[in-house]
């Protein structure tokens, strides 16, 4: 499953040689870490977040088959910052 998420990955960012997967095994659920150079992180994430969904959707197939449950996370660098939720900025939160 892990060559499954590398392989997707890479055929879609402009940096493959800077993707890295990690496998966590836990009790019941199998987490896959995914760091990739932040340039990249909208092209895996895609319009609406259709292509991380459809990638999350093929691995939980995939895992299902090996009786597995499994998760994909993207773990994003130290220090960014995401842009506010709703278009209101910080003078809202406060």
């Amino acid at each position: 499953m892990k060559a499954f998420v590398e392989y997707v990955v890479k055929a879609l960012v402009d940096h493959p040689d800077q993707v890295d997967v990690r496998e966590v095994d836990g009790e019941r659920v199998v987490v896959f870490e995914l760091r990739l150079n932040p340039t990249d992180i909208g092209k895996v994430i895609g319009k609406s977040g259709r292509t991380i969904s459809a990638i999350r959707t093929l691995l939980i197939s995939t895992a299902a088959k090996n009786g597995k449950r499994a998760m994909l996370e993207i773990i994003e660098p130290e220090g960014r910052q995401r842009p506010p939720v709703g278009g209101a900025g910080e003078a809202a939160a406060q």
